[in-house]
C-alpha cells in the first residue's frame, strides 16, 4: 500500500512528546511489513538542517485570498520503501513547534492541506491518508471530500483539540456549511479534532482502555457522544517503542550496560553512576524513585507533590527530569532536599536512558494516559513502574496482587492511594520481591511490530 502519513513532530528530528516517537517509530515498521511510506511533516526552526536535501518540489495551497508555497526537502533513504518529507515555509520557522500562537489555526491549516499536495508533487496516489492528533484533522477532512484514498486519523491525546474562533473559518476560505454540529463545530468553536473524528474512515487510539475512557464523560472531553456514535470505527492499539533504542545490552548513555540474561548485573552500577551525576548521595540501600515526563497537570503532579515530604523524609530518593508548566517547574524546584531529591528542569534524552537504567522505579501516578512510553522505557530497563491504572498504563503494568505482576498500580486518583502504592513498592523492595517483577517487564515485547501489524489490518480492511 502507498501510506501517506502525516504528523507535526517526528522523532528525532523533532519532538514535545509521545507522538514523536510514534510517528519517528511506526512509519519505519509499516516499510518494513513492505508497504511505501511518506511521512510529511513541517520543517520546524528546531530541525537539524544537516543532512536535508532539496528535493526541488513545492506544494502550493489557497487559503482565503492567499496562495502559499512550502518548499520541500526530504532526509537521506535508508529504506526505499520508506520517505520523510519536511514542508519549508516561515509560518514554521518559530521558536516553539506549537506555542500559544494568534496564527496557529493558519498555520496547521496550512500544514494539513499543503501536506495532502505532496503525493501530486512526488507523482504517487496514495491509498491511505494517516493523520494523528489535531494538527492533522483538516487533512483529513479534505482527503475525505477530494476522494483521496482511505481515511485514518489516530488520537494520541484528547485533551488538546485544536480549538478556534469561528471567524478562522472565514479567514482560510473554507465552506461555511460545514460549520455546523455534526462537523466542524464544537460549542461556537472551529474545532480541527473534530474535523478528523467526524470524516476518518477508521479512528484509532493509542491503547485499548484509552479507547474506552475517551467515550465517557469524565475523560472524553466534551466529544464522548461523538466517539460512542462512532465506536464501531474505533480501535485502541498499544503503541510501541523502539526497542533497539532502548536496550540496556547496547544503550552508550550508559555508565555499565547489562540485561536479562545477566541478571541484571550492572544495573547497580548505574545506580550509583546516576546519584553522583544528580548530586544524591551513592546509597545502595535506598530506593530510587525516577521519573521522566512533561511537567503538565495530566502527570499527576498534584498528587506527587502531596506526597513527597513523606517520601524523602528517610525512606527514598527522587529523580525528576522534565520541563512545561511553570508553576509546576517552579514547585519542584522550591523542594530543598538535597540528600534525597533532585530535578533537572531541560529535554535531555541521554538522561533519560540513565534514569530509566538507575532508577529502582518509575513514576507515573496520571490522572489520565493515553498510552504513556515511559512505563515501557522502564520495564525494558528492569525499572519497575508505580503508575495510575489508567489508559495505557492500566494496559501495561499488572500490579504486584495479581498473577504475572510486572509493577504497582492504584485506581483513585488520590495521595491516599499514590501514598499507599509507594508504601508497598518500598515495602517489596526491602524484602528483596522485585526480581520477578523485573525479569516479567523486561521480557516484554514492546516493539513496533506488534503495533504496526494492527494498524497494517485496518489498512487493509479499508482498501480492500
Amino acid at each position: 500500500m502507498e501510506i501517506l502519513f502525516l504528523s507535526p513532530e517526528v522523532a528525532p528530528w523533532s519532538k514535545t512528546g509521545g507522538l514523536a516517537d510514534v510517528a519517528g517509530a511506526l512509519p519505519p515498521a509499516l516499510a518494513a511489513r513492505g508497504h511505501a511510506v511518506t511521512v510529511v511533516t513541517p520543517l520546524h526552526r528546531s530541525v537539524d538542517r544537516a543532512g536535508l536535501r532539496a528535493i526541488g518540489k513545492s506544494a502550493a495551497v489557497k487559503l482565503g485570498p492567499d496562495l502559499l508555497e512550502a518548499q520541500l526537502f526530504e532526509v537521506a533513504r535508508s529504506n526505499p520503501k520508506l520517505r520523510t518529507v519536511f514542508l519549508a515555509h516561515p509560518l514554521f520557522d518559530r521558536a516553539e513547534i506549537y506555542g500559544d500562537y494568534p496564527d496557529n489555526f493558519f498555520r496547521f491549516a496550512f500544514f494539513s492541506e499543503a501536506a495532502l499536495e505532496v503525493p501530486k508533487a512526488l507523482g504517487f496516489v496514495p491509498g491511505i491518508v494517516h493523520g494523528n492528533d489535531w494538527t492533522t484533522g483538516p487533512a483529513i477532512w479534505r482527503a475525505h471530500e477530494r476522494g483521496l484514498g482511505k481515511q485514518v486519523f489516530t488520537i494520541h491525546n484528547l485533551a488538546y483539540q485544536g480549538l478556534f474562533d469561528a471567524s478562522a473559518l472565514r479567514t482560510l476560505g473554507w465552506p461555511l456549511q460545514r460549520f455546523h454540529p455534526e462537523a466542524l463545530e464544537f460549542y461556537g468553536q472551529l474545532s480541527f479534532m473534530k474535523a478528523g473524528l467526524v470524516f476518518a474512515d477508521a479512528l484509532t487510539t493509542v491503547s485499548p482502555t484509552y479507547a474506552r475512557e475517551i467515550q465517557t464523560a469524565e475523560l472524553g472531553c466534551g466529544l464522548d457522544g461523538l466517539l460512542r456514535k462512532r465506536r464501531q470505527a474505533l480501535t485502541g492499539i498499544l503503541n510501541g517503542i523502539d526497542v533497539h533504542e532502548w536496550d540496556p545490552r547496547t544503550d552508550r548513555a550508559l555508565t555499565q550496560r547489562y540485561g536479562p540474561e545477566t541478571q541484571l548485573a550492572g544495573k547497580a552500577a548505574c545506580k550509583a553512576s546516576l546519584q553522583q551525576e544528580l548530586g544524591l548521595p551513592v546509597a545502595p540501600r535506598t530506593p530510587l524513585f525516577a521519573m521522566v515526563s512533561r511537567f503538565v497537570e495530566q502527570k499527576g503532579f498534584d498528587l506527587l507533590l502531596e506526597v513527597l515530604d513523606d517520601l524523602l523524609f528517610g525512606r527514598a530518593q527522587v529523580a525528576i527530569l522534565g520541563n512545561g508548566d511553570k508553576l509546576i517547574e517552579q514547585a519542584l524546584l522550591r523542594i530543598n532536599r538535597p540528600r534525597a531529591f533532585a530535578v533537572r528542569v531541560a529535554f535531555d534524552n541521554a538522561l533519560a536512558h540513565r534514569l530509566g537504567a538507575g532508577g529502582d522505579f518509575f513514576l507515573l501516578p496520571s490522572r489520565f494516559e493515553p498510552c504513556g512510553l515511559g512505563q515501557m522505557y522502564a520495564m525494558r530497563y528492569g525499572t519497575v513502574p508505580v503508575v495510575r491504572a489508567t489508559g495505557g498504563l492500566a494496559d501495561t503494568v499488572i500490579d504486584e496482587a495479581a498473577e504475572g505482576a510486572t509493577g504497582f498500580s492504584f485506581e483513585p486518583y488520590t495521595a491516599e492511594a499514590l501514598r499507599g502504592t509507594i508504601d508497598r513498592a518500598i515495602l517489596a523492595y526491602q524484602r528483596d520481591r522485585l526480581k520477578p517483577m523485573q525479569a516479567r517487564g523486561m521480557a516484554k515485547d514492546f516493539s513496533w511490530a506488534v503495533a504496526a501489524a494492527s494498524y497494517e489490518r485496518i489498512y487493509t480492511r479499508l482498501c480492500a
